[in-house]
């Protein structure tokens, strides 16, 4: 199967080299090619340049991309996209004034996600979720992390990840799983939260390690759920098992987790809705990326990350979508590079390789997407017909996608 799609009006994020993350400085430059094609071969990139060095080429299928952009898809690197059922009621019951934590000390939150999830088979929740997967491909996802977190029982955790990995072998994205056992204290051990740790420590964690069904460990690290000492411990035993470290954190309370997640060598720190300098100073010269979810920030009406501060203290970011039921019920990318530019203060060029290269660098996938190289994965999106890729966020509420390729092959 090849490729050839000539006439682009704009190439994104090309790279002659294989950069594998941006910072600072480096992430206002998004290096363009106008009018422009692009030469894939199987599943691979194989060559792009100016339309005027475009020698006669042979292709199976021809796309005549004039007027339209072309950039590598996004790279969603914090997902819950497996769920059970929805939490409409508490959105309604936030906009008559409860607040997220007054919602989940009632027994809503996470754990009405997980009671609803324990209740529902696998095939029926690996049917909703395959239709949110490919929704989230026709908007440009090419690769996605997806957790678990709404079991919250050994039996149901182990449900999640079977059904990531099914999604991974059903469908043509790269699909990167994580463990997140430590999401919520369940009911059942409400007055025994170490109890439920060392279920996780003892029993989860060595189970889907043993099967090879997680490839990170993530824990919520917040007031209310689980501190710096249960994270580590945490941490602690996904390491031993060859987990790589993930951290929600600083979501609602900074107290420590940013460097704990240094510390342990994380790959990446989400959320940081909650920022202090020492945050910043911490991160510097780590392999840890800061990961900004503003969509999570929408809507539940809490700070957005400032990615204003991370970017100019020479720092990588990454943004994701932190699409789940209770916080974020959106996986649409393009709509988190809207946000980023229009409530974090991003550039237009900074928004998008948040999005792409360094998105791929928070899930550990950089080395072969987030960017058009000779070499990676053809994973495209064609947009419609606009002015500029500056267009992207400005018609924030416009499909923009016109195709989209993974793996070489137009997606239907």
């Amino acid at each position: 199967m090849s490729i050839l799609i000539k006439n682009i009006k704009q190439l994104l994020q090309v790279r002659e080299t294989n950069v594998t993350i941006v910072a600072g400085e480096d992430m206002k430059h998004l290096p363009v090619i106008e009018d422009a094609y692009l030469l894939i071969e199987h599943d691979t990139i194989v060559e792009y340049g100016l339309m005027r060095d475009l020698y006669e080429t042979e292709a199976e299928t021809i796309i005549d991309a004039t007027g339209k952009l072309v950039l590598p898809t996004w790279c969603d690197s914090h997902t819950h996209l497996v769920y059970a059922g929805d939490r409409t009621q508490e959105f309604v019951d936030r906009i008559n004034g409860l607040s997220y934590e007054d919602i989940a000390k009632r027994g809503g939150g996470i754990l009405n996600s997980a009671k609803q999830l324990q209740n529902t088979s696998e095939d029926a929740l690996y049917d909703t979720s395959a239709k949110r997967l490919i929704e989230v491909i026709k908007m440009g996802t090419g690769a996605i992390e997806i957790k678990t977190g709404y079991g919250l029982t050994k039996a149901s955790e182990l449900k999640m990840l079977n059904i990531i990995q099914r999604l991974k072998k059903d469908f043509p994205v790269k699909v990167k799983p994580t463990l997140l056992a430590a999401h919520a204290i369940p009911e059942e051990f409400k007055n025994d939260k170490n109890g439920y740790i060392e279920l996780i420590i003892n029993d989860i964690i060595p189970e889907a390690a043993k099967n090879k069904q997680a490839e990170f460990i993530d824990v919520f690290c917040e007031e209310g759920y689980f501190d710096l000492d249960d994270t580590e411990r945490i941490l602690q035993a996904g390491v031993a098992h060859r987990l790589i470290p993930k951290i929600h954190v600083n979501q609602f309370n900074a107290f420590g987790g940013v460097g704990l997640g240094v510390k342990y060598k994380a790959l990446s720190v989400d959320h940081l809705e909650e920022l202090n300098p020492e945050d910043i100073e911490v991160l510097k010269g780590s392999v840890t990326i800061p990961v900004a979810l503003p969509l999570c920030s929408y809507f539940l009406g809490i700070p957005y990350t400032d990615g204003r501060a991370l970017i100019d203290a020479g720092l990588p970011l990454a943004i994701a979508t932190d699409y789940n039921p209770g916080s974020s019920p959106s996986g649409n990318m393009n709509q988190v590079v809207a946000a980023a530019c229009i409530k974090m203060k991003l550039t237009p060029e900074e928004a998008i390789n948040a999005a792409t290269i360094n998105g791929a660098y928070a899930i550990g996938v950089s080395n072969m997407y987030g960017s058009i190289c000779r070499g990676k994965k053809a994973n495209i999106i064609i947009t419609n017909e606009m002015p500029n890729y500056h267009h992207l966020p400005y018609a924030f509420g416009r499909n923009h996608i016109d195709q989209v390729i993974i793996n070489g092959k137009i997606f239907e």
